[in-house]
């Protein structure tokens, strides 16, 4: 069995590919998930994509993807269901690593935040609380941005997501000021009845509602893994664990040795390739694509989808390009976000796995029960302990 120096794990944020067979017990608002398909409506509604590096691995195999043929290359290609009850990007993750997430975490999309906790969040921060509601972080900016510059205020919204979000000028309320307070906000939502999986801050610039852009400067703060996960079990012996964007703050740093923001997908696929091409290490980098979700998914813009997919597709194979002979990657996703769905929020449905390295043949790895097989195969590899909920297909990897 093949074993691997260094394996390089994306997770291509809410990049689902078709109904599970649980999909029509999840809702967006009055429909079932059953039926959605991320990835194939995209394709269908852009008339096709060009993605011939995950073509080339049998992505096509895995869904109809217009201008993606079902095909044999090199690569080794499934599906996996996740049994967490949930389609968030916490559970998602945290069943990837191993953890299954039997309890959903708590939202708030059609009541707003309870006016206990809101209170509370005010007399501790010594800020007005603004909005609290489910909105686009874009949309709200225009609507409550100035006043919240002339108040010193707080935005604080959520959205279909387990999510509490602050919004603040970086300049006028202060970048340190917005994150103190949502150190607040999380040991606030500690309790049972207020349990979000993330806090969320979202700092902005600019002059006014014509012009604000949100900054780069965002930060999470999620609630720790109730148990420890693969990336604890691989830092423990010693193995590197690079987190890459916003995998660090997932995990709230939980099994992380290095962590490197970014500020867009391409910026991510570029940090990757240059550890891939500088950076000698034995373990895991891992990565999270986010525009997928954040800028296309829940803006439901499958034309920037698809475009933002292509690109993703270039420069995977700049990677694939620089890998020695030992380096594996791993696609997958955390849930799914069809953008021609019915409302805004994720859907649940299958995520693809597929596995590359120079030598690999084409091998079917079917449906997996579980995202933690993902996990488990990173642990397999490095001789760390395994998740019980998992399966390893490093045996199929040859």
């Amino acid at each position: 069995m093949k074993k691997f120096k260094r394996i390089f794990t994306i997770v291509m944020d809410s990049v689902g590919c078709g109904t599970c067979k649980d999909s029509n017990e999840f809702y967006n608002g009055n429909h079932t998930d059953e039926g959605a398909n991320t990835i194939g409506h995209i394709a269908e509604k852009c008339n096709g994509l060009n993605l011939p590096t995950l073509g080339a691995m049998g992505y096509g195999n895995l869904t109809e993807i217009k201008g993606v043929p079902a095909q044999k290359g090199q690569g080794a290609y499934g599906k996996m269901q996740e049994i967490s009850r949930g389609k968030d990007t916490l559970t998602g993750h945290l069943e990837i690593m191993g953890l299954n997430v039997t309890q959903p975490f708590k939202t708030f999309t059609e009541t707003g935040f309870p006016k206990e906790l809101i209170d509370e969040l005010e007399k501790q921060t010594g800020h007005k609380v603004i909005g609290n509601c489910a909105a686009s972080g874009t949309e709200i900016l225009v609507r409550l941005g100035e006043e919240q510059m002339r108040d010193n205020s707080m935005i604080v919204y959520t959205s279909s997501d387990s999510v509490l979000q602050i919004a603040a000028h970086e300049e006028t309320f202060g970048l340190e000021e917005l994150y103190r307070c949502c150190h607040i906000a999380r040991e606030l939502c500690m309790k049972p009845e207020w349990k979000v999986g993330r806090i969320i801050a979202r700092p902005f610039v600019g002059p006014d509602k014509d012009h604000f852009v949100r900054t780069p400067n965002r930060h999470d703060y999620a609630v720790s893994p109730f148990a420890p996960t693969v990336l604890d079990a691989l830092k423990e012996n010693n193995f590197s664990v690079i987190g890459l964007g916003k995998i660090s703050d997932i995990y709230n740093g939980c099994g992380i040795t290095e962590s490197i923001r970014q500020v867009s997908n391409a910026d991510g696929m570029n940090h990757m390739i240059e550890i891939a091409r500088d950076r000698d290490f034995t373990g895991l980098c891992y990565l999270n694509l986010v525009d997928f979700d954040a800028l296309y998914g829940h803006r439901r813009n499958p034309e920037g989808y698809g475009k933002a997919m292509e690109e993703f597709d270039a420069q995977l194979k700049q990677l694939e390009d620089l890998l020695n002979d030992d380096d594996l990657i791993l696609i997958t996703a955390d849930h799914g976000n069809d953008p021609t769905w019915y409302g805004t929020d994720h859907t649940r449905e299958y995520v693809p796995i597929l596995a590359w390295h120079k030598n690999i043949g084409s091998h079917d790895l079917g449906i997996r029960k579980s995202f933690a097989d993902l996990g488990n195969t990173v642990a397999e590899n490095f001789g760390v302990k395994q998740s019980e909920w998992g399966t390893s297909f490093l045996k199929d990897l040859d």
